[in-house]
């Protein structure tokens, strides 16, 4: 495809609801199909599992848009959902979605401090919670708990899917900024009809699959691939909310009869370490998708030795989901996450400036067309860091990256600071704004460390207050006043107490030359 002539997909009609787009289709010709299931004990019998059909779905998305409408929040105003993995957090995010509204998903990792800024900056006019994660809401916001989100469902006759434009917001969430606060992604209505690209340019997903997605609802990887395209395509959805233990998986795969499964490198790292998989029937598992960081040849190797199935990557982002892929109709290439998927238009642009995409071999910005319908409509309210990410008719994320004579992508890394952990991006800023607020750190500066292939770790670099300290300064106090203010995954797993940073002439951390200074 030629890459400057832009998205080559056919596009959404004009008017279009994402919520109606995933469910209606379904509802009508599947009514009795099972939708989600949701397991709370991976040990209980099949039976005791949660699940909803497609029409019951539907019904309940419908009821809690009505539900909303009730309480007076109109078609725009901001909810934002605190809760854990349940139905309920699903059946809230899509009702929004249904009526018009635009629901915030955040992390149950998040700390109070954090979640009540995503609050505050989101302008979020209701406010639905978990009880054990309460925070203190400004004034003029209406907080919901558990019980009275199920009661939405209650006494309302289901609402009419809103007939809102296709460019019309649907839903915020939040990444890291290069500020250091959270920057506010808002995406489209039509978010949803660009994310077509990848049901055969990288999942290969059919009706009659079965997605057990191990991520959590806040996650634009578990919103997307664990619910909005199983359920754009009449499939089922598999979650899990028990307990955190990773031989749980491969349990689930076999019981539940997964046909995909999907989850973030380390994960399926953790499943191959703690598991004897030869123990599972995993004869009804098609293929493993993995996302959220970079699949190492190792890794990838070993997954099929062990297991005999294919893994299949896809490289994204919070403002476009995922690109550039591999899947069933193309031959995985180690060491690559793919191609563009059908329809995309996606380059490497001159790290200098420039809009004319470089020929193969060249290492540049990874850039994406704007003329996407997957691409965001923008970062809300930061004109400021909005107009850093565009070029002309391109979006650029920050990767550098080169492709070859084939069309596959290599990856070279960030052309910035930003950290990935756990699948998450991170900022060095965010982390270093917290750590030098305590009272024994001069100075910090913060970033990832290659501690074995295909592992990366956060490491936060002190300077101590008291000049004496360095060498015998103990970092459990930091660790400890990391984990109380910052979600757990942006914490640092290393601290490393030096006596300066270095620095440019100018002045500024030299971030990426601190791993030759750890000991």
């Amino acid at each position: 495809m030629n890459p400057r002539r832009g998205y080559a997909g056919e596009l959404p009609p004009v008017r279009f609801n994402m919520a109606r787009y995933c469910l209606q289709t379904a509802a009508r010709a599947t009514p009795d199909k099972v939708a989600l299931v949701v397991v709370s004990d991976a040990n209980a019998p099949v039976e005791m599992a949660e699940r909803w059909t497609y029409a019951q779905l539907d019904e309940a998305v419908r009821r809690t848009a009505a539900g909303l409408r009730r309480l007076g929040l109109a078609p725009g105003a901001r909810l934002m959902i605190r809760m854990g993995n349940t139905s309920d957090y699903a059946l809230l995010f899509f009702g929004a979605i249904a009526a018009g509204c635009v629901p915030l998903p955040s992390s149950a990792q998040l700390t109070g401090e954090e979640a009540a800024f995503l609050l505050a900056d989101s302008g979020a006019r209701l406010l639905a919670m978990a009880d054990e994660l309460t925070i203190r809401p400004p004034q003029g916001v209406q907080v919901l708990g558990m019980a009275d989100v199920a009661a939405l469902r209650i006494g309302h006759e289901p609402l009419d899917y809103a007939d809102t434009a296709a460019a019309d917001p649907a839903f915020l969430i939040y990444t890291s900024g290069t500020t250091g606060q959270p920057k506010g992604v808002l995406h489209a209505q039509r978010s949803a009809w660009g994310r077509r690209p990848m049901y055969q340019g990288w999942y290969g997903i059919r009706p009659d699959d079965v997605i057990l997605h191990a991520g959590a609802f806040n996650w634009t990887y578990t919103l997307g691939v664990g619910l909005t395209d199983p359920w754009a395509n009449g499939a089922a959805a598999v979650l899990y909310n028990g307990p955190r233990d990773v031989t749980v998986w491969p349990a689930l795969m076999e019981k539940y009869r997964a046909t995909l499964f999907a989850a973030v490198p380390g994960l399926y790292r953790q499943i191959l370490k703690y598991n004897d998989l030869g123990a599972h029937d995993l004869s009804s598992l098609r293929h493993g998708l993995t996302a959220g960081e970079a699949l190492s040849t190792a890794l990838l190797e070993q997954w099929r030795t062990t297991t005999g199935k294919a893994l299949y990557e896809a490289l994204g982002m919070s403002e476009c989901s995922t690109y550039v892929s591999s899947s069933p109709d193309m031959p995985v290439r180690p060491g690559s996450p793919g191609k563009a998927q059908p329809g995309r238009c996606v380059a490497a642009l001159p790290v200098e400036g420039g809009e004319e995409p470089l020929p193969a071999g060249e290492t540049g910005l990874l850039a994406v067309h704007r003329s996407d319908p997957g691409l965001m409509l923008g970062y809300w309210n930061r004109p400021e860091e909005e107009e850093l990410v565009y070029r002309g008719e391109w979006f650029l994320g920050g990767d550098l990256v080169h492709f070859d004579a084939d069309g596959y992508m290599i990856y070279h890394g960030r052309n910035d600071d930003v950290m990935n952990a756990m699948g998450y991006r991170v900022s060095p800023l965010e982390v270093e704004h917290c750590l030098s607020r305590h009272p024994a750190v001069a100075e910090v500066a913060v970033t990832e460390l290659l501690v074995r292939e295909g592992v990366r770790v956060i490491a936060a670099f002190v300077v101590p207050r008291d000049p004496d300290e360095p060498d015998g300064m103990d970092a459990a106090p930091l660790l400890a006043f990391a984990h109380e203010h910052l979600a757990g995954y942006k914490c640092p797993r290393e601290v490393i107490f030096i006596d300066h940073l270095p620095r440019t002439a100018n002045g500024k951390v030299r971030r990426r030359d601190l791993a030759q200074w750890r000991r």
